[in-house]
């Protein structure tokens, strides 16, 4: 099964997230298909980007988001 899911890419203290498509078996960091957006959550306002396009495409092809996935892509509808 195919998942959306956040990737941890920030020093220790410091989280930086991507947002990738990735087989839901493979690690947390380890290796996905496609890096779709970033989320930023220090920044104030936190960076949120997500390539909508790419993520409803793979939605449509059986991806399921995880449910912080869903909440920014959310965020990213609303214009926020």
């Amino acid at each position: 099964m195919v998942k959306i899911r956040l990737a941890r890419v920030g020093s220790k203290k410091n989280p930086i997230y991507r947002v990738v498509v990735a087989d839901s078996r493979s690690p947390r960091d380890g290796r996905n298909i496609e890096t779709i957006g970033r989320y930023n959550p220090q920044m104030d306002p936190s960076i949120v980007e997500v390539d909508l396009d790419r993520a409803n495409h793979w939605i449509a092809n059986g991806a399921q988001p995880s449910s912080a996935v869903s909440k920014l892509m959310k965020i990213v509808e609303a214009g926020g």
